[in-house]
C-alpha cells in the first residue's frame, strides 16, 4: 500500500500514513518507523498489526523530505517498496526510503 498524504488546510503540515504488509515484514512479530522524524529511534514508533499491514500515522512538518526505514523485532532494517524514492546513507551502507512533502 502506498504512503498516504493528507495535508493541513494551510498545508504547514502533512498526516503521512506508512504501511507494509506482513508478508513483506520477514516474520516479524512487531514492527518499528524509524526515521529523521525521531532521530533514528528504532523502538520509539510501534507499527499496529490489522488486516495484514503493519500500519502508523505521523503528522510531520510538510516543508522537507523525511528519510525513514521500517525495523523489525529481530532488528532487520527495511526499506518501504512504495516509497517516494530512496537516498544513500553511508552510515548504514544502504538506501534509506524517502517521504516527499
Amino acid at each position: 500500500m502506498p504512503l498516504t498524504k493528507t495535508y493541513s488546510k494551510d498545508k504547514s503540515t502533512c498526516k503521512v500514513g506508512f504501511s507494509l504488509p506482513v508478508e513483506a515484514a520477514n516474520g516479524a512479530k512487531k514492527l518499528f518507523l524509524a526515521g529523521e522524524f525521531n532521530e533514528w529511534n528504532p523502538t520509539l514508533l510501534v507499527m499496529r498489526k490489522a488486516k495484514g499491514q503493519f500500519s502508523a500515522s505521523l503528522e510531520l512538518p510538510a516543508a522537507a523530505p523525511y528519510q525513514y526505514r521500517y525495523v523489525t523485532d529481530t532488528g532487520a532494517w527495511l526499506n518501504d517498496t512504495e516509497a517516494d524514492c530512496y537516498v544513500y546513507s553511508a552510515f548504514a551502507d544502504a538506501d534509506n526510503s524517502v517521504v516527499v512533502l
